[in-house]
């Protein structure tokens, strides 16, 4: 690994499951509906799609739905106001992280979950304090699979 700069991680079902609280927020906007809340087996697998995903799971609505907008303004206004109830660090990561930096490695996030959650949720959680940049989805004008995101980490952390 001497030839390694540094590491950059994705966030959400990578070193964090938020599908929880993902899955919650969707559930009280079916709730409110009338509508009964779903599993989070159900959602497990979209949490990586973020808004999307959760509207797709919750509502069967694609961005291309005439609703789809509203709903997902209201889905950003509940995740955030509970932002890290639920979600948890998986088993491993805090160790991992920790070994990284015994070894002189930096470490970073490039996460497509934009900045506005991604910020409040890391700070939330001190296993990600020494993490050398945070760059979220809406960081550039591009999001992942994008090489952007990669290169601005990049110019953040310091690595070539």
């Amino acid at each position: 690994m001497s030839a390694w700069q540094g590491v950059l991680f994705d966030l959400d079902g990578t070193l964090i499951d938020s599908a929880p609280d993902l899955g919650a927020a969707t559930n009280r906007m079916r709730l409110r509906r009338g509508l009964s809340a779903l599993p989070l087996a159900n959602y497990r697998a979209w949490a990586g799609s973020g808004a999307r995903g959760m509207l797709q799971v919750g509502f069967g609505l694609s961005p291309e739905d005439a609703e789809f907008a509203a709903l997902r303004e209201e889905f950003f206004d509940e995740y955030a106001s509970r932002l890290c109830e639920l979600t948890s660090i998986f088993d491993g990561v805090e160790g991992m992280l920790s070994a990284l930096g015994r070894a002189g490695l930096s470490w970073g996030i490039v996460t497509n979950k934009m900045e506005r959650f991604a910020l409040p949720l890391l700070e939330a959680l001190p296993a990600f304090a020494k993490a050398s940049c945070i760059v979220g989805g809406d960081t550039t004008a591009h999001a992942k699979p994008h090489p952007e995101p990669l290169f601005e980490a990049c110019r953040r952390a310091g690595l070539e």
